[in-house]
């Protein structure tokens, strides 16, 4: 699956056209975790080429922008709402659209590809007027067998919208992985006390309650072990028993099998064995209602990623920083990090959001490796 458009590179003319400007230290820091002020095409590149980084990043999300063709501003410390005056320090502006957005996207994709490990992830942040001509985008340079999951992001409340069409409360998130073989560390959410009452209907006479699932599942066995008689009942026909009869044995003795006036049995699940429900593919994450830069988001929502889709030590890298909420999540959940933003004004807002860290374990200011290109010496 390809999108086809005027201009498009191969991978090598991307990689080929990118300066090679060296990123300059400006601070003392030994530490491994990076902030780049850069272009991120420039600073992917010095990544790729310079700091041994290929296939070294197991978790990638970016938020990048939206082709909405506006620019977004600070006023007086906080996001202002998104504008095209002259009001507020302007902190990036929004300007490509159509095949252009595509391609400058399209661009950063192809290097970050190089950079994900086989076990990574990557999760791209978009909006619904563009996001499905980005679909076709990565499903041709992660593959679509490695696309994931299209989550459905509940981003505000509902509002009245005069124009002729349902009212948008979301946008999405594009998750692919590098491989079969991807970090995954189930993420669970606490049970409701609906939930409790819907999902763990039954209770025991100690008020305990719980839930009971099928002992067969689909499928016949080829070893014939899970299709022996239990109680002189065999699985139904296409179906085997989930477990070997010899613990089937051992729940029924153990009383967490329940038998049906019928005498079908059915193995029982305890409400406070459960860790929580999966999470679905919908997700309500709203944006902070006072954000210290534009477009920020919600800091749950990169705390369920980043526990997902890494583990303790990985590096999570974010080319499009922003306000640094997905830095300081990764931080602060024992993760390395990379953070790459071309505005001055989001290197200040991140500095400040890692300074501001706090509690025991971090008793000290984070630390890390301050990196810029040349031309931003002076600003930093």
């Amino acid at each position: 699956m390809q999108l086809h458009y005027p201009n498009k590179k191969t991978e090598k003319e991307i990689f080929e056209n990118i300066p090679n400007i060296e990123l300059k230290q400006i601070n003392s820091s030994k530490d491994s975790n990076l902030l780049i002020q850069s272009d991120n095409l420039i600073a992917l590149k010095q990544l790729i080429t310079k700091y041994n980084l290929v296939g070294k990043i197991d978790l990638i999300y970016i938020d990048p922008p939206f082709a909405t063709n506006n620019t977004f501003t600070i006023t007086a410390g906080r996001a202002s709402t998104i504008s095209n005056s002259s009001k507020g320090v302007i902190a990036y502006s929004d300007t490509l659209k159509g095949f252009e957005f595509i391609e400058f996207l399209r661009e950063r994709l192809v290097l970050l590809k190089t950079l994900l490990s086989d076990n990574g992830s990557i999760y791209l942040h978009i909006d619904y007027k563009i996001g499905h001509y980005v679909k076709i985008v990565m499903d041709e340079i992660f593959g679509i067998e490695n696309f994931r999951n299209d989550i459905t992001r509940i981003k505000c409340n509902p509002k009245n919208f005069s124009r002729k069409a349902y009212g948008n409360m979301k946008d999405l998130i594009l998750f692919y992985s590098k491989s079969e073989n991807l970090i995954w560390n189930e993420p669970k959410l606490p049970y409701s006390e609906e939930d409790k009452l819907k999902l763990f209907p039954k209770t025991e006479k100690n008020g305990r309650r719980y839930t009971t699932i099928p002992l067969h599942a689909p499928g016949e066995t080829q070893n014939g072990k899970t299709a022996m008689p239990f109680k002189g009942i065999l699985p139904p026909p296409g179906r085997h028993w989930r477990s070997n009869v010899e613990v089937l044995e051992q729940w029924d003795a153990e009383g967490l099998i329940e038998w049906s006036d019928k005498g079908n049995p059915r193995k029982k699940i305890y409400l406070d064995e459960q860790e929580g429900k999966r999470i679905q593919d919908i997700w309500e994450f709203k944006d902070p209602q006072y954000p210290i830069y534009p477009t920020e988001k919600n800091a749950d929502l990169l705390d369920v990623i980043i526990k997902t889709s890494s583990n303790k030590g990985s590096i999570v890298l974010d080319c499009f920083a922003g306000s640094g909420t997905t830095l300081k999540s990764a931080q602060v959940n024992g993760r390395q990090w990379i953070g790459i933003d071309q505005s001055e004004q989001a290197i200040r807002v991140i500095r400040q959001k890692l300074d501001a860290i706090t509690g025991d374990l971090f008793a000290k200011k984070v630390d890390y490796k301050l990196l810029t290109e040349k031309e931003y010496l002076v600003s930093i």
